[in-house]
Parts: structure tokens; sequence; C-alpha cells
């Protein structure tokens, strides 16, 4: 089944849901938000989930949609948190409104995401609670550990790859696991389809990384290099600070954490060092180690391999993806 056939029943989906009327200022935001598009990967992922062991993906549609709502939620606060002045080529909530009005309709979309499990099967709807509220705490502690590192002098490659796995990669298992169980897969096999997610989100976010340095700008959809400017602390650089000589360490030492008088010498100055230090290839061999992890716990899950394709298509393109 090609994958447009969920992602257009998704839009149908998203485009019914009633978030409230009434006052303006507190829903127009939500519908705004919501309305500017994104890969929708979260409930696409769910959706696929479910489908490798049912056909009928209605009970699964709104749950999905909330996963979605959350994720948007969490975005809302991102951009408030990370002062972004844009958040897919348009004005952020709070720099089309204000801060206050984002936070308070960011609330009401984490009460919304909720709202949208209320139809979940009985027997399930405690697990599948307990998991959604974990994994939405563990987002939350992932986006802190992130702002931490901003200010931390010592971060590890380890801490780093825990925090996205937090911050990105737990949300996407979720997302699998929750079609799954919906879809009446064994608790075997959903966590099977958990861990894929985990791993497929790991290499999703450090697939990102990579693009950031070496992405092309044309397709990219941001500045290359906007994360060396910036001085994020990725797999990238602390590899780089890690294996680093005496001479590379001064590279480092003369720009990193010191003002940017041209972005384009820094970044080129770095991606230099990186290119010495061969940085690129060791993230493409994580990415792919990775990658190859998930596809063994896809391969693990009791379901015939053709109901299995759309999601391990779906995997391929996200990672092949320029942008």
């Amino acid at each position: 089944m090609d994958l447009s056939y969920f992602s257009n029943k998704l839009t149908t989906g998203l485009d019914s849901l009633h978030y409230g009327d009434q006052p303006t200022a507190l829903y127009e935001p939500i519908r705004y938000i919501m309305a500017l598009g994104g890969k929708r990967i979260r409930p696409l992922l769910a959706l696929l989930g479910a489908h490798i062991f049912t056909d009928n993906l209605d009970p699964v549609l709104k749950p999905a949609l909330g996963v979605e709502v959350f994720h948007n939620f969490t975005l809302l606060h991102d951009d408030i948190m990370d002062q972004a002045p844009l958040r897919r080529g348009q004005p952020t909530v709070h720099e089309k409104w204000n801060a206050n009005v984002a936070i308070l309709s960011g609330d009401v979309m984490l009460v919304r995401a909720y709202e949208l499990f209320f139809d979940v099967p009985a027997h399930l709807l405690p697990t599948i609670l307990r998991r959604f509220s974990e994994t939405a705490a563990e987002v939350c502690e992932g986006q802190q550990w992130d702002m931490n590192f901003e200010t931390e002098t010592e971060v590890s490659i380890a801490q780093y790859l825990d925090m996205i796995r937090l911050k990105t990669a737990v949300l996407l298992g979720f997302a699998l696991e929750l079609g799954a169980l919906l879809g009446g897969a064994s608790a075997t096999d959903a966590d099977h389809l958990r861990q894929f997610g985990v791993g497929i989100g790991l290499a999703f976010q450090l697939r990102d990384d990579l693009l950031d340095v070496y992405g092309d700008a044309a397709t990219f959809g941001k500045r290359v290099g906007g994360d060396i400017v910036s001085d994020k602390k990725t797999f990238l650089l602390l590899t780089a600070q890690a294996q680093a000589n005496a001479n590379q360490q001064a590279v480092l030492a003369r720009h990193i954490g010191q003002p940017v008088l041209s972005a384009e010498v820094k970044v080129h100055a770095i991606r230099t060092l990186y290119d010495e230090l061969e940085i690129r290839p060791q993230t493409e061999a994580l990415i792919n180690s990775y990658f190859q992890d998930a596809l063994q716990h896809l391969k693990r899950v009791e379901a015939p391999e053709t109901r299995k394709e759309p999601l391990l298509q779906l995997a391929l393109q996200l990672m092949d993806r320029e942008q």
C-alpha cells in the first residue's frame, strides 16, 4: 500500500480536529501552528505500526493525531525557549502573538492531545496513557538537557546521544508502539516496533546534525552551518573535541565560544577540521549502526514482510533525505 494512502488519511483527520472557539486568542494560535504543515512523521508511524497487524485504521487515527498535537505543543514551547523567529518558514506563535499567548495555547494543546486518547479500548487505555505520559516526560527531560548543554563546558558524547534519544527518538518509538497495540500486536512485537522507532529517531537526528554541516543549502531548508555558528554541541563537534590534537584544539579554541566575526570563516574552519578528523564518515557509520539495529527489531516482528513494507519505505526515505 502506498504511503500516500496513510498521509491522506492523516490530512483528513487533522482537518476535522476542533480545538475550541472562544476566546479566539487562545485557539487561533493552535489552528495556526497545526496548519503550518511538516512531515507528520509521528502520526504516520502510528498508522503504519497498526497497518502491520490490521486493515482497520479508524481506531488508531485519533490517538495518532493526539501524538501530532502533542509534538506541535512541544515545538510551540521550544520556540519560546529558543526565541526562534520562524517555524517552517513562518513566524512562530510567540512572534505572531506573544509569549503569554503561546504558553497558554500550548497548555491547551497538551490537554487536547490527551483527549484524543479517550476512545482507546478500555483494556488498553491504562497501558497507553501510562506509556504516553512516560514518553511526554522524557521529551521534556530531553529538552531540559539540551538547554543545560548550552551553558555546560563538558558534555560527553554519551550524554548527547541520550539527550537526542529523549528529545526526539522516544516519541517516534511511542508512536509505533501505540499503533501496534491498537492494531492488536503482542506486547513483544509492540516493543520491537518501539525500539525500531527509537533507533530510527536517533539515526534521523544524527542525519540532521550531519546535513547541517554538509547538506545542500538549496534543499536543506535552513542555513547550512547554523549549528557551527551557534556553537551547538552536536555529535560532530563533541567527537572533534574528543579527538583533536593540540593544533586542532587551538583551532577549536579560536572559534568555539568566541564572538563570531565572520560566520563564513567560522564554518569553513570548523568544517575543514571535521574533514581532517574524518568526522563525516564517523557520523555516517553511527547513523548506519542505529539504522541496522532498528532493522533487526523490525525483522523480529511476527508479521508478513509485505505488511512491514510501507514502514520500511518511510524509514528509508528518512535516511535518504537531503532536507
